[in-house]
């Protein structure tokens, strides 16, 4: 079996190379691994690695080593391909996919990933030729997640804290518009604010929206929030944040589809884990590909992470 490390110099405030090889090397010929290191060298790079790698037809382990967007490029690589497993060797400072586990610590340490882990299926999204470990959001939270990369290189700006700047900005410039979603039979032809269709539970540093999303229930989590006024978003978005949104019955829908369309007047922000897509129609659906993940076997998916809805 191949350990394939590909490093993301891109991810974090910083370049890690040099501290996840020092990592990798040591653990990875004490037990004797075929085992190499790649690092990427520009956007897209990630994928075109894994994808090489799954396509050799060899047994593989595939290590993310960086962030949410580093995990997005390789899934997107290696999706589909049986003889490929994926795992994030977390570095970035949001790590949200791994979130939906009992404990993240353990994405942090090799031995962990490397003694005998657990491999498991999960679902992921498509929207159009991209795939989605976590999210697919369009609007105004869109155009948020996708600029929380740029804030996150302010000194002392991270996680949370890189989002609710994005946010304030956003909201600055406007905060809904108009689309057409199709969703289970139903035709939603109005304002949002904005559109999530959720796999995972977490995401942009800290939001919560969806506690009880299941990554392995072939359903998304949508949420429709409604449009409202700058003055009212921030209050909105608080409540959304927390996995609250049954606290605003009228300006947020939950729903569970594996499937829906959205219909936009002008060519749009898509948000998908962070990376940006631009879109007039966007289609979004539970893909066939299922996403072979492996993970430390200290920990497994948690079972608890909800909040009381509406309490």
């Amino acid at each position: 079996m191949k350990h394939l490390f590909i490093i993301n110099p891109a991810a974090g405030k910083k370049d890690q190379t040099a501290a996840y090889e020092a990592k990798i090397r040591p653990a990875c010929e004490a037990r004797g691994l075929d085992y190499e290191i790649a690092v990427s060298t520009h956007s897209g790079n990630c994928r075109t690695l894994a994808r090489r790698a799954a396509e050799s037809g060899e047994e593989v382990r595939l290590y993310a080593c960086g962030g949410d967007g580093t995990l997005n490029e390789i899934v997107n690589g290696a999706a589909g391909f049986p003889n490929a497993a994926v795992t994030h060797f977390a570095g970035g400072s949001g790590n949200d996919f791994v979130k939906i586990f009992t404990e993240t610590e353990p994405f942090r340490d090799i031995n962990a990933l490397l003694d005998e882990p657990v491999t498991e299926d999960f679902d992921l999204i498509r929207c159009g030729k991209d795939l989605a470990v976590n999210v697919c959001s369009v609007g105004f939270d869109a155009r948020i997640g996708t600029d929380v990369a740029k804030y996150k290189k302010i000194p002392f700006v991270k996680g949370f804290g890189a989002y609710a700047l994005s946010a304030v900005v956003n909201t600055v410039k406007r905060v809904k518009e108009h689309y057409i979603v199709r969703i289970n039979g139903e035709v939603i032809d109005g304002s949002e604010t904005l559109i999530l269709a959720a796999n995972g539970r977490y995401y942009g540093g800290g939001f919560h929206p969806v506690p009880n999303a299941d990554p392995q229930d072939g359903k998304l989590d949508v949420l429709l929030v409604k449009g409202v006024s700058r003055g009212k978003v921030l209050e909105v978005i608080g409540k959304y944040k927390d996995g609250r949104y049954a606290d605003f019955p009228d300006l947020i829908r939950h729903l569970r589809t594996d499937r829906l369309s959205i219909q936009c007047d002008d060519v749009t922000p898509v948000n998908l884990d962070g990376e940006l897509r631009l879109r007039k129609n966007v289609d979004i659906e539970v893909a066939e590909e299922k996403l072979r993940f492996f993970h430390p076997a200290c920990v497994s998916v948690s079972e608890e992470d909800c909040v009381k809805i509406g309490g």
